[in-house]
């Protein structure tokens, strides 16, 4: 992007005035529509008017700085990025596929996810509302805070503590991670399953958040996966009281986190974020289809992920199968 000047910027408030469109504007200025969007995201006063005088100081002391963003100079990495976000895609993931796998159209660039979070909670990226692509779309990083633990009531319960180091290691393919994902104001929810090793996930409907659904959701999970069925981790939900039943009927293991301890199977808190992007809180889920559903853990499945050197869940999958 070529920078704009004065006489350029005092055009574009003045085809404002008279109601002209981003497309209109670069065309009587012969420049592309998304430098005049872009000029417009960046340089807006905080009521939403566009002064040219303003707009021209904030660019000089741009200019002037030294140290100055990458995703402020380069315009190319800047509209890669924010691609990236919008299809969903966390900042360190963006980050290491471009090292990893750098595309053609910004190929030489790096930069690190810290880099993206600073542009995005401290940048431009703030006029430019780009913490509205990420998973839980907040405005400012929020302190998280914690809750008195109490004594879980589940029989036959087996801490996290004792699960063997194979597990804690993704060592194997089979050990899961389970838990509900629930919706305000419903009874009904989606049960889901994360593989630890292969970060693959299963998403079922479930009538309502007793242990006989939930039991029966995972069910389904770990006979579409007969060999690979090892152990699962719950947290301690009432949800999860059947449990044993599990444990029985496909000889693996069950492990439970300690008490608002979710952090101890952070693979599935993980994924039911991401689905919150396709899914959020306050979905009729009966309104969502099977097929939306599917296509919810298909997208999921085909996500970069930077824990298998960003290959997806299911080329992960298939290349332990075939080896």
């Amino acid at each position: 992007m070529q920078i704009l000047t004065q006489y350029e910027r005092e055009q574009i408030a003045y085809s404002l005035k008279l109601k002209r469109g981003p497309r209109e504007i670069g065309r009587l200025l012969k420049r592309n529509h998304s430098d005049i969007v872009r000029e417009l995201q960046r340089n807006r006063s905080p009521d939403g008017t566009y002064d040219p005088v303003r707009a021209q100081k904030k660019a000089d002391v741009r200019a002037k700085k030294t140290n100055i963003r990458k995703l402020s100079s380069d315009w190319q990495l800047h509209d890669w990025v924010e691609r990236k976000l919008k299809r969903g895609w966390s900042p360190e993931r963006i980050a290491g596929r471009l090292k990893a796998q750098p595309p053609k159209a910004v190929r030489g660039a790096t930069i690190s996810h810290e880099q993206i979070y600073e542009y995005i909670y401290q940048g431009d990226g703030r006029f430019e509302g780009w913490w509205r692509y990420l998973v839980r779309k907040q405005p400012k990083r929020r302190p998280q805070h914690g809750r008195k633990p109490r004594k879980p009531k589940i029989p036959e319960r087996i801490s996290v503590h004792d699960r063997p180091e194979e597990i804690d290691a993704r060592r194997r393919i089979g050990d899961w991670e389970s838990d509900l994902a629930a919706f305000r104001k419903q009874r009904q929810a989606l049960s889901v399953q994360y593989e630890r090793r292969c970060m693959f996930t299963r998403l079922h409907r479930v009538a309502n958040k007793t242990a006989e659904e939930n039991a029966q959701a995972i069910a389904k999970t770990l006979d579409a996966f007969p060999l690979l069925s090892h152990s699962v981790t719950f947290d301690n939900g009432s949800e999860n009281a059947g449990h044993a039943r599990l444990r029985d009927t496909f000889e693996l293991a069950t492990f439970f986190c300690d008490p608002y301890s979710a952090w101890q199977k952070g693979g599935v808190e993980n994924v039911i974020g991401l689905i919150r992007r396709y899914l959020p809180k306050t979905t009729d889920l009966a309104t969502v289809t099977d097929a939306e559903l599917q296509a919810v853990e298909d997208s999921l499945n085909n996500l970069p992920r930077k824990k298998l050197n960003y290959l997806t869940p299911n080329e992960a999958l298939a290349g332990a199968l075939n080896s």
